[in-house]
């Protein structure tokens, strides 16, 4: 392993502990290096929103430990930021500061930086290199990248099924098919989304809360809900004081729309065809909100709904070693006719999580 991989590598790592802390913002990671090439001057990682960005939180680092970073060079997992935003520019914190080397894992996609920030160094007289974990950068961002570069968040598929594809019995009853060890890690993947999202079919069925409860979150998502005709109760636990809720609706209803914004839901109006939804407009919508991750958790309709129209990028699914029969499949895709229209999948990891598999799957055809 050479340096720059080395020291990239611990930057990555500061990265990943950004993850659930700092969106929308990305998940970025620093660490400043002596002239000697050997030792560790300062360290950080982008903060909550309004807070330092890891540029920043590893140059008080290195201030802080007494270490001066004159001539230092800093591993930066993205390109530092130019543009005067909810705090000012990194590139010339790095500059004031007498940085003589900047390597950065990747130019930032956002239309406000998109290289500035590099070529502001450069012309600082910092030298610059762009490209040491690049691949492992943009997969902590992916949701970045893509609210970015495709104006519409990652949208990611979470199913919890039997080993023959069974989400809930026919007489509805789903709880519990995986274990409780998939069931926190399957919190894990909310805590790292912006947005969880459902459909009214599950809120009636299960009325769940859809937040955080394992660990200590520094925050909790917020609920996305697509409901046509607004049949939202006002007692579900969806709503809750303090937590965002936005429902999605395609038919107006005057007296219903009143009772659940007095209980604080904004609701947003997308008709699309058949007095649906339109999940595209919404995905766009959801953009505009600055939501890079959706972790989606619905019933097989929905989630047939979102594949068929290609919107979902993602597929996080627990298996349980459990045979259910007949019941209720994970997506409804309708009766194909050949096997070509299908939709296909690259498996990414397999992994055993407590007694279940989970097995993380991207849709072909997903990058951008």
């Amino acid at each position: 392993m050479n340096a720059a991989t080395h020291w990239m590598d611990l930057a990555l790592a500061q990265a990943a502990r950004a993850v659930g802390i700092c969106e929308p913002n990305p998940r970025v990671g620093a660490v400043i290096v002596g002239n000697d090439g050997e030792s560790v001057l300062g360290v950080g990682h982008t903060q909550a929103v309004g807070g330092a960005h890891a540029e920043i939180q590893a140059l008080r680092d290195a201030q802080a430990k007494g270490h001066s970073v004159a001539g230092a060079t800093a591993y930066v997992t993205l390109e530092p930021c130019s543009h005067h935003g909810r705090t000012g520019p990194c590139c010339d914190a790095f500059i004031s500061a007498g940085i003589g080397r900047v390597v950065a894992s990747l130019p930032d996609p956002n239309p406000l930086v998109a290289g500035q920030g590099i070529a502001r160094l450069r012309a600082a007289g910092i030298e610059v290199e762009v490209g040491p974990g690049a691949q492992a950068s943009r997969e902590l961002n992916i949701g970045f990248f893509s609210r970015m570069v495709r104006k519409t968040p990652w949208v990611r598929l979470k199913i919890a099924a039997s080993l023959d594809g069974t989400t809930a019995l026919a007489n509805g009853k789903s709880q519990w098919i995986t274990s409780a060890a998939s069931r926190e890690d399957g919190h894990r993947w909310r805590a790292r989304a912006d947005a969880v999202l459902t459909g009214i079919g599950t809120v009636l069925a299960d009325d769940p809360q859809l937040d955080v409860r394992f660990g200590a979150p520094s925050r909790q998502p917020f609920a996305v809900l697509v409901d046509s005709r607004l049949e939202l109760p006002s007692a579900a636990r969806l709503i809750k004081p303090g937590r965002e809720l936005v429902v999605y609706a395609a038919v107006r209803d005057g007296v219903r729309e009143a009772a659940l914004q007095a209980r604080g839901v904004s609701i947003e109006f997308l008709s699309g065809a058949g007095g649906k939804v339109d999940l595209a407009a919404m995905l766009r919508n959801l953009a505009q909100r600055e939501v890079n991750e959706v972790h989606v958790e619905a019933g097989f309709k929905l989630n047939g709904s979102l594949l068929r129209e290609g919107l979902v990028d993602e597929l996080l699914v627990y298996l349980a070693p459990t045979l259910l029969g007949p019941g209720q499949g994970m997506v409804n895709l309708g009766p194909l006719t050949d096997l070509a229209q299908g939709v296909p999948l690259h498996l990414l990891s397999s992994d055993v999580i407590g007694p279940d598999l989970r097995l993380i799957a991207r849709v072909a055809g997903r990058d951008f």
